[in-house]
């Protein structure tokens, strides 16, 4: 049997008060309890109807994406046995429909799963953040909303950090940190259920003979399961699994990057790589590994000493003029 997964470690903040900047650019997850219990939407958390009725107060009516899957799946939105799709339908539906439906389906024994993901705060819940809402010391995040009832989504990551704040319900997460990669089996970028790829393993009842690596990645896993109230802070590139388990549950979570805009979306200079990279001679594939290496993985604070600061270019600090000409420089090469 697997050993169990250890706690993510736990921090004490005040209610209410800032997350320290140093905590906001930490490299290992850590939850804060109690953290946003000053929410009113936390106060109400304990009596779903008015909880709802004080999420639809703020619902400027705008249609949301529901994912509904059948109760045979208890809840795990995932692919359905040929991988060309999905077990689950998406449904264009208004926001306080989905909430009214979950209201309706809490004390039903074998539910369908309905499920909202981010689903952006300040468009869908005008008002909501001028009284539910953390003070951070850093730009302008992307806040959204989750809801749903008892579900699973698979282990997947996202390129942010991220703060994710239960509201409703109970939320367990089990993390992995991004060198689990290739032990937790990744399934298809081509086609995935919501955007990112995921684990293909099923983690209440894992297939150790058709995944054997999946348990070295168990090995270094944590877990943190979150009560109304309760902070989870996850480093971006961390691969984490969420189930929910309450009849009714609710997240809001904070997306932000310190690095700019301007500098493109990493995913990108991945699929250049496997256009441009991944089908070359093995020799030749070990060359740009090593020209990677040296240019973009390089810690070596000394290793351009070599050459002029005022010389570099490329090599040194990418501010705007650099970063406006790298992208203008892209963009010609790949209109070829």
């Amino acid at each position: 049997m697997m050993a169990h997964p250890i706690n993510v470690q736990e921090i004490d903040l005040e209610p209410g008060g800032c997350v320290p900047a140093a905590l906001l650019v930490a490299d290992e997850p850590w939850v804060a309890r109690g953290l946003v219990a000053d929410w009113p939407l936390v106060s109400k958390s304990s009596e779903h109807e008015t909880a709802i009725g004080y999420l639809k107060s703020f619902d400027a009516g705008h249609k949301v994406n529901a994912f509904l899957g059948e109760p045979k799946d208890k809840g795990r939105f995932f692919y359905n046995d040929a991988m060309d799709g999905f077990n689950f339908v998406q449904v264009e539906t208004g926001l306080s429909q989905v909430l009214d439906k979950l209201s309706t389906i809490a004390t039903d024994t074998d539910p369908a799963a309905l499920y909202v993901g981010s689903t952006n705060v300040d468009r869908w819940l005008p008002g909501f953040r001028a009284q539910n809402d953390l003070k951070l010391p850093i730009g302008d995040p992307l806040v959204s909303l989750w809801v749903g009832n008892r579900s699973r989504v698979a282990a997947h990551f996202d390129y942010p950090r991220n703060l994710a704040c239960c509201v409703l319900g109970q939320r367990r997460f089990t993390v992995f940190p991004p060198e689990q990669l290739e032990n937790l089996y990744i399934g298809p970028w081509d086609i995935t259920p919501a955007g990112q790829p995921i684990s293909l393993v099923d983690f209440h009842n894992p297939d150790l003979a058709k995944f054997p690596r999946f348990e070295d990645a168990w090995a270094s896993a944590q877990v943190a399961e979150l009560e109304p109230g309760d902070v989870l802070y996850l480093p971006g590139m961390w691969w984490h699994h969420v189930e929910s388990l309450a009849p009714i549950n609710g997240l809001v979570n904070y997306w932000w990057s310190e690095t700019p805009a301007r500098y493109g979306a990493p995913v990108d200079a991945l699929t250049h790589a496997l256009l441009s990279i991944k089908s070359l001679p093995p020799a030749q594939r070990r060359a740009w590994r090593a020209m990677f290496d040296h240019y973009v993985f390089n810690d070596d604070a000394q290793a351009l000493d070599h050459i002029p600061t005022e010389q570099r270019g490329r090599m040194g600090t990418t501010d705007d003029a650099m970063a406006r000409r790298l992208r203008a420089e892209l963009t010609n090469r790949l209109k070829r």
